[in-house]
């Protein structure tokens, strides 16, 4: 027996019950302290189990007894030494916990004062200028990367924080507050355009990557709800509360096994690339899309794609006796990208699109009057581009009792087959903050004037329908950005728009009119945080003339826009 005690004192004291503080941090000891804790337990038990023999046991007749410890030999220890062992291992290791609950509060000390840097910032900032030192002054190079490293450490933690509140499992959220003083001045001849006007825009923004192959989003913004063209609210209507709606509700597949192909459905931002003089950039279609993407390695033609879509625009119902079923008045679309490298400075993105119309005369009617196919189910008319100019024809009737005239019918003297060709060169300057971009957009209507034949011979046309008068141009230069304080952006677009050019209900709704137009429109923008932009915009113009407008030539018409925008 006495040879098994030495044996478990030998191994209490070679077997890692000498705790020591290990350089592996706090999770590394308190894992340490517990191995070391079981062995101490299993010393004791080994002991217990040696100390004596179990009840019962048959001795071995033939077993030589055991030696007896002669006076020379050191008295093997007891039980009670090896529990006063333990219980100053216990000690020790209580000892090293208190350690760690020290170093867990410092940590919690270190936490709070970095929470606290961004006050400790502003402190420093705001200490009183004492006498001036030397530039040599020990210790004022030390001061100097102390304030930096604190600027920097704030700085971090803010962007980590923003980070953090932005997102939330797979969904990001962003938006954005416009706040708009709009005074208009000039043209037509009975100044009905003359105004001034504060406006609001709020838009909020939920977005969702769910996998590697499926994302989607839902937009809420303000604005009027039978107004698809314009996200502002103006504050003209007793302070009434603001509706705000669904602007966008959507999702897009890119399936793992085929990556080129892109399907969105829902009501959804531009899948295809465009200006304002056909479409208005507040506009989210509705409907589906499909886009087959193909990046390429060669030296100047880098990416070929094709775009897809199908638009559902409005209801409408036939009205024969024999005849009473539903149909759409839809866009199908398509456009054609390219991608080109010229150089090392130089990109140009070149595009062709097509906008096929169908029954698109419900979209006259429901500009004029209240319909079943118009806004809110019929409820409101559709507030589209303001001073509609396409030529229209209209068949009115009298109520034989009120000797009021109603509009019962109305349809475009055109139909509207869009062929729009578009590019945009991007040049790198040598100036990050100041690249330059210009863009050039031509539009024309394919089948203007086509309906004249369709067209009742009660119907009478708000303005003649000249097939020349199809075509659209839009130019525009710009210089700098917009992305980091301090930053600047100058723009200049030039537009001519032609009566049967678009149709007038989708297109720019900041110009008038809509149509038959010929506008100036120069823009200053400036950054004044990295989330405020301070904006300008001027809108110059008067209607074209031509065969539809032989009139005098109209008053200069003025529009300005002074922007302050929060993006969150």
């Amino acid at each position: 027996m006495s040879r098994m005690v030495k044996l478990i004192l030998r191994f209490l004291s070679f077997g890692g019950l000498q705790v020591k503080p290990a350089p592996g941090g706090a999770r590394t000891r308190g894992k340490k302290l517990r191995n070391r804790w079981v062995e101490v337990w299993v010393a004791v038990l080994l002991l217990g189990a040696v100390g004596s023999p179990a009840r019962g046991e048959d001795s071995d007749a033939g077993a030589a007894p055991d030696p007896q410890p002669s006076a020379s030999s050191p008295a093997a220890p007891s039980l009670e030494a090896v529990m006063e062992l333990v219980k100053a291992q216990q000690q020790e290791i209580e000892s090293l916990r208190a350690s760690l609950r020290d170093q867990q509060e410092v940590t919690a000390r270190l936490e709070a004062k970095v929470n606290a840097a961004s006050s400790a910032a502003a402190a420093v900032v705001s200490i009183a200028p004492g006498p001036d030192v030397p530039a040599g002054t020990p210790g004022q190079g030390d001061l100097a990367q102390k304030v930096a490293s604190l600027e920097t450490t704030v700085g971090s933690y803010q962007r980590s924080f923003d980070e953090r509140l932005k997102r939330l499992g797979p969904f990001a959220f962003s938006g954005d507050l416009r706040l708009r003083a709009e005074p208009t001045f000039g043209r037509p001849v009975d100044r009905s355009q003359d105004r001034f006007r504060e406006r609001i825009r709020l838009r909020f923004n939920a977005d969702a990557q769910l996998n590697d192959q499926i994302k989607g989003g839902l937009s809420l913004a303000s604005g009027d709800l039978n107004d698809p063209i314009s996200t502002n609210q103006s504050a003209n209507q007793y302070d009434t509360r603001k509706p705000i709606a669904i602007d966008r509700a959507y999702a897009t597949y890119n399936p793992r096994w085929f990556r080129p192909l892109t399907l969105t459905g829902g009501k959804f931002p531009y899948s295809w690339f465009n200006t304002e003089m056909v479409w208005d950039k507040d506009l989210n279609p509705e409907g589906a899309s499909e886009t087959l993407a193909f990046n390429l390695e060669t030296p100047v033609l880098r990416k070929i794609a094709l775009v897809g879509f199908q638009l559902p625009f409005a209801e409408n119902r036939r009205v024969s006796t024999t005849d009473k079923s539903l149909y759409n008045t839809m866009v199908y679309g398509e456009q054609l990208q390219t991608a080109w490298q010229l150089g090392t400075r130089v990109r140009l993105s070149a595009y062709a699109s097509y906008y096929d119309w169908k029954f698109a005369d419900s979209i006259a009617f429901s500009l004029l009057t209240a319909n079943g196919a118009s806004p809110a189910d019929g409820l409101l008319a559709l507030k589209g581009g303001a001073g509609e100019e396409n030529s229209i024809a209209t068949v009115t009737a009298t109520n034989p009792v009120t000797g009021a005239k109603a509009i019962t019918s109305a349809r475009f003297a055109s139909k509207f087959g869009i062929l729009d060709s578009l590019a945009q060169i991007d040049i790198r300057t040598p100036s990050e903050r100041w690249p330059l971009t210009l863009i050039g957009d031509f539009a024309q209507n394919t089948r203007a004037c086509e309906n004249l034949t369709n067209l009742p011979a009660a119907a009478v046309l708000s303005a003649p329908c000249d097939p020349r008068a199809r075509h659209g141009y839009w130019l525009e230069a710009s210089a700098g950005r917009t992305l980091k304080k301090g930053d600047w952006q100058l723009s200049y677009a030039r537009i001519v728009i032609q009566r049967e050019a678009v149709i007038g209900a989708f297109n720019y709704s900041e110009i008038f009119p809509s149509s038959e137009v010929e506008i100036h429109r120069p823009e200053i923008l400036y950054q004044l945080f990295d989330n405020v932009t301070l904006q300008m915009n001027g809108l110059f113009g008067r209607p074209l003339a031509d065969a539809g407008n032989r009139g005098p030539v109209q008053p200069l018409w003025e529009r300005f826009q002074f922007d302050v925008t929060y993006k969150f």
